[in-house]
């Protein structure tokens, strides 16, 4: 067996291989975003339009960097990107995502704290969809594909699951009228995302969950997104009453039974992949 030298194990180290990766990854992202920026600013093109190109522009320089650093770093065909399936799984995350964001919205009108204003021109849902389609690549690619997909190789999905869950509900801690409840269910839908790629294996179906989740609760509904500022909408809406059910200030996505909901869609999601044999164990029981 060939022994490792020291300057090849701090390489291979999963804390080492976690750090390059996040750092070339922002990089791209920031650039990315700067270089969109000033060339689509010399466009005469529709402010709408050129937000939505920018999305397009960043995720895409997101998912080539992810795919060209960890191809060379790793050496190996990077599966998780892989188009076998692709259709599949983001008709299914859409789905999924879609589903249980109406659920969530349906208990509020139910309760009596969701009023429709009005219906907008299906244009208004341009820039909710270029900013969460953004947001679910970047987002995704950094716990899922980076923190999750490799503290898993070594910890096991279960472990794994539950520091990338943690760990994506403590980074909306900032975001603006958080609260326990609001980060529990963040977290909530962390575990939700890790299991999505557990089950699939790779990064379609926890990005078309998490982008159909984020742009239904706000391009569609018309609701606020973990405490950010409102966007346009399909539907212009007005949300009263307990903050307990409409999540107040943060969103829908602060309620509690959006807490149920998001851990319910996980046990059920676990189960299935369990029986298709998808759980990795820690390195200590293989």
């Amino acid at each position: 067996m060939e022994t490792l030298t020291t300057k090849q194990k701090i390489f291979n180290s999963p804390i080492t291989k976690i750090i390059l990766a996040l750092l070339v990854f922002m990089a791209v992202v920031v650039i990315g975003q700067q270089i969109a920026s000033k060339l689509l600013g010399l466009t005469p093109l529709d402010k709408n339009l050129r937000n939505l190109l920018k999305g397009l522009f960043v995720s895409s320089a997101a998912v080539i960097s992810y795919i060209l650093f960890f191809r060379n770093y790793e050496k190996r065909a990077v599966t998780e990107f892989s188009a076998n399936g692709l259709a599949k799984n983001l008709i299914l995350g859409i789905l999924v995502g879609f589903v249980l964001q109406s659920l969530i919205i349906l208990i509020i009108y139910l309760n009596g704290s969701y009023t429709i204003v009005t219906v907008n021109p299906i244009s208004h849902i341009l820039i909710p969809f270029a900013l969460m389609f953004t947001v679910a690549i970047i987002e995704e690619i950094l716990v899922r594909g980076i923190i999750f997909r490799i503290i898993e190789e070594k910890l096991g999905s279960y472990l794994s699951l539950a520091l990338s869950g943690l760990l994506f509900g403590a980074l909306h801690l900032a975001n603006p009228h958080s609260s326990f409840l609001s980060v529990l269910c963040i977290t909530m839908a962390g575990f939700l995302l890790g299991t999505a790629y557990i089950y699939s294996r790779n990064l379609w179906l926890p990005i078309a969950l998490h982008f159909a989740w984020n742009f239904t609760q706000s391009g569609i509904y018309g609701a606020i997104t973990s405490g950010n500022e409102k966007t346009s909408s399909l539907i212009e809406a007005k949300l009263h009453g307990s903050e307990y059910i409409t999540g107040g200030a943060f969103g829908p996505e602060g309620s509690i039974q959006a807490s149920i909901i998001l851990l319910v869609a996980t046990i059920i999601l676990l189960v299935v992949s369990k029986k298709q044999n998808k759980i990795i164990h820690p390195y200590w029981k293989k």
